[in-house]
């Protein structure tokens, strides 16, 4: 399991260089004028993880496979998409689909790309985009709560669930608020919440695409962006979608000379993935043996029997126990002989909650 992102923003900020980048491929037709990506692209990239590298030298693992994440370039919004301008509902279609929302915002002047608006607004172009979600999403609602709440009235347990969440999300709209602030009372609620898979309840990355001078440390607008994002419990990083442009397209070997010459430490896609982890409170946990060693995706909080239909649902169903190596313990002990004989070894059962790093070997029977 890995998490599907869609890539949304005005016409021309940079979202299909962007993909481009990140997918390592020319799916995705850069072009500067509006609507150069109709149709949503896909593209599924490795999740890069040091870690896989420490535990496939000492498991002696003959393939190393790395968990993936999709990402889903959707053609640029325009002002009136929530009224199917620019073709919006095909658009706002497309955003429904995926787990949380990549934002990316222009944050570089002048160049020979032409801002669709005339001007280099960052917080503007956020705010025009999330009005149109939030007109979709008030849209939606409005012709949905009133039903549901005639049938609470009526003893309908599941409409006053819903009823409940939905009404407090259109509250929300209604101040000009996105769904995302709105707090279930119980697990049921956020199901709810989560099957009306509204636009604007969707976790938010801000990507700020800033001139590859501007890489290392942002600029005066990259600035404003961060302010918003954590103003509202969103995400924000800083790249250059150029530089990611040239980076895919360099041997992996020149790849840090050439960061390191730029001041930076790691791409843009290193940081996109690790961000849309915290995003999504997700985790990763190995496997590993002479074979392969294998990196797998899931919620954080989620316990053992979830993890192991990550890997089969049969595993899940016939789930016994985990044995599991915490990562630190795994490449100090030198793998499972010696983390068993330090002690370090633990059989789990499934109320067993999986940490980020766990090398977890299932036993189960169907």
């Amino acid at each position: 399991m890995g998490f599907r992102c869609g890539i949304v923003g005005l016409p021309n900020v940079g979202k299909s260089t962007l993909f481009n980048a990140l997918t390592e491929t020319a799916a995705a037709q850069a072009a500067n004028y509006p609507f150069c990506t109709i149709e949503p692209n896909v593209g599924r990239v490795a999740v890069p993880d040091p870690r896989l590298q420490d535990i496939a030298r000492i498991a002696k693992s003959a393939q190393i496979l790395e968990t993936q994440l999709e990402f889903v370039d959707i053609a640029g919004l325009v002002r009136g998409a929530s009224k199917g301008e620019g073709l919006g509902n095909q658009f706002l279609g497309n955003i429904r689909e995926v787990d949380a929302i990549v934002h990316v915002l222009r944050c570089f002047e002048g160049g020979d790309v032409t801002h669709v608006e005339g001007r280099v607004d960052p917080v503007a172009d956020a705010e025009t985009v999330e009005t149109e979600l939030m007109l979709a999403d008030l849209d939606s609602l409005e012709k949905r709560v009133p039903n549901l709440v005639k049938k609470a009235q009526q003893g309908d347990k599941e409409a006053r669930i819903q009823a409940s969440v939905l009404g407090q999300a259109l509250e929300l709209l209604r101040d000009s608020k996105p769904a995302r602030l709105t707090q279930p009372k119980d697990e049921e609620e956020k199901e709810a919440l989560d099957r009306a898979q509204l636009l604007t309840a969707k976790p938010v990355l801000y990507v700020c695409n800033v001139d590859e001078g501007d890489a290392a440390s942002g600029n005066a607008h990259s600035a404003r962006v961060f302010e918003k994002a954590a103003a509202e419990g969103a995400g924000a990083v800083v790249i250059s979608a150029a530089i990611e442009a040239e980076i895919a397209t360099m041997e992996p070997a020149d790849r840090p000379e050439f960061l390191g010459d730029l001041g930076l430490e790691e791409t843009g896609l290193s940081q996109v993935i690790r961000a849309g982890y915290d995003l999504l409170h997700l985790i990763t946990f190995f496997t590993a043996g002479p074979k392969e060693t294998r990196a797998w995706t899931v919620e954080k909080g989620s316990k053992a029997p979830q993890a192991a239909g990550v890997i089969h649902t049969d595993i899940e169903r016939g789930f016994i126990r985990a044995e599991t190596i915490a990562y630190a313990d795994y490449i100090k002990f030198a793998g499972e002989a010696g983390a068993r004989d330090a002690g370090k070894l633990r059989s789990e059962g499934k109320d067993y909650v999986v940490q980020d790093g766990d090398i977890m070997l299932f036993r189960f029977n169907v």
